[in-house]
């Protein structure tokens, strides 16, 4: 569920390095030249800045444990360290050191994962100890990996060729190697887990097929074909927190989303439609083709989509709840983050809601004003008997309780829980606690 990237390119604000959303998708974390943000995400009329630090200049990784305090660095002046802080209090809990530079950062209720271009260093949150260094993988120049967030279902997954798309799915708990899937004939592009760890998607390189796989075992469920005529690079992968939705976004200007649903069959005897008709004939037909003609007309399309208006711009995508609706949220390297409505019934094309800039210093002011018009607009809707869907999420929604705290399906953290204990504390670390102090150590791998 968790999705970073990298904005070095061009066409965004010179500020901007990365960006990331947590693993229940409550929050953004933005990586810039003179520190980092924390953004809540939990409203669709507004955004708030919950944090702004400047412990260290470009960092180009911030990962936030779920909606706790806790919250991991790297910077790009000293990529082979990696730092671990309470921001609320902002103090630093521990920093690590490794052998080289520190490609990407996971996290979840029971595990840290650093991954580097050929080793992966699995500790344990709760005091930060090194439990296992997974050596001499495949090349993986990206730091591709995924960890779920589930309690019971911590799986690690990342590379296991460098010439083709296969997928290592380690236990993390356990730490033992669970399978090898092969999922793609290319090299592999994208990874990310279900909330639950019982699902994975997959896409490789060439970004035409993304695929949908059962934890442990590996077996295929779903197959989507995102495009046919041209070969893209996938940045994220999402799956909606019940996992009947996964969205995906790339460096073209669509969005896609498809839906996880097994087509019955037609009944024997039931008169079937014209598209029913052509479906089974085709069906009977593709068993007399060649292997990679059938398999690309069995493959589903896109149930929604979202045409940004945007090309070769790197972004981030997410699904989400927010306010009680659906939501594809979007975080783009020009330095604005994109709500759009989905019809979970009907699919189509998604109604962008609202627009925010992360940077507010660079919004000019006939933008800002041509923006409140247009919420003003969608709130003046008059409501009807029996309002449509468009009508209903254009209605203002009611905002959620300050003393309810965004859940996350598993039961995840209340304000006040227990998160780990770190090396060289007198006591545990309450993240929201006021009378916490965390320790401060200093480990090098």
């Amino acid at each position: 569920m968790e999705d970073r990237e990298t904005f070095d390119g061009p066409g965004g604000p010179q500020d901007l390095i990365n960006s990331s959303f947590n693993q229940d998708t409550t929050s953004l974390s933005v990586g810039t030249k003179s520190g980092y943000r924390l953004f809540s995400v939990t409203s669709v009329d507004k955004m708030d800045c919950i944090h702004e630090g400047a412990e260290c200049p470009d960092m180009y990784i911030v990962e936030r444990l779920f909606s706790s305090s806790l919250v991991v660095v790297v910077s790009l002046s000293m990529p082979r360290r990696m730092n671990v802080y309470h921001f609320k209090r902002g103090t630093e809990i521990c920093n690590y050191s490794y052998s080289n530079n520190i490609l990407s950062v996971r996290l979840n209720r029971q595990r840290l994962v650093v991954c580097l271009e050929e080793s992966v260093y699995i500790h344990n949150i709760k005091d930060m100890k090194l439990l296992k260094t997974l050596l001499n993988i495949p090349h993986n120049p990206s730091g591709l990996c995924a960890l779920s967030v589930s309690h019971g279902n911590s799986y690690l997954v990342y590379p296991g060729s460098q010439t083709i798309g296969e997928i290592m799915v380690y236990d993390a708990n356990n730490l033992s190697t669970v399978t090898m899937i092969p999922a793609h004939d290319s090299p592999l592009a994208a990874l990310t887990f279900n909330a639950s760890g019982t699902k994975l998607a997959s896409a490789s390189e060439r970004g035409t097929v993304i695929r949908v796989f059962t934890i442990p075992e590996g077996q295929r469920l779903f197959e989507f074909r995102r495009g046919m005529k041209r070969y893209v690079s996938i940045s994220s992968l999402s799956f909606s927190s019940d996992a009947q939705f996964l969205c995906a976004s790339s460096n073209t200007e669509t969005v896609h989303i498809f839906k996880l649903e097994h087509h019955s069959p037609s009944r024997e005897g039931e008169c079937p439609t014209w598209g029913a008709y052509v479906g089974k004939m085709f069906t009977a037909a593709s068993t007399y083709l060649p292997s990679q003609v059938s398999d690309i007309m069995h493959q589903d399309r896109a149930f929604a989509t979202v045409r940004l208006n945007m090309f070769g711009l790197k972004n981030i995508c997410a699904l989400a709840t927010v306010q009680k609706l659906p939501r594809l949220l979007v975080a783009s390297s020009d330095g604005h983050i994109y709500i759009y409505n989905i019809d979970t019934q009907e699919g189509g094309e998604c109604v962008l809601v609202r627009k925010h800039r992360l940077f507010k210093g660079d919004k000019e002011p006939q933008e800002e004003q041509q923006e409140e018009e247009e919420l003003e607009d969608r709130r003046s809707l008059p409501p009807s008997n029996s309002p449509s869907y468009a009508a209903t999420v254009a209605l203002p929604s009611t905002p959620p309780s300050s003393t309810t705290l965004t859940g996350y399906s598993d039961g995840g953290a209340k304000k006040g829980d227990v998160i780990p204990q770190h090396e060289f504390t007198k006591g545990p670390v309450y993240l929201d606690d006021e009378n916490e102090i965390p320790p401060v150590s200093n480990q090098s791998n």
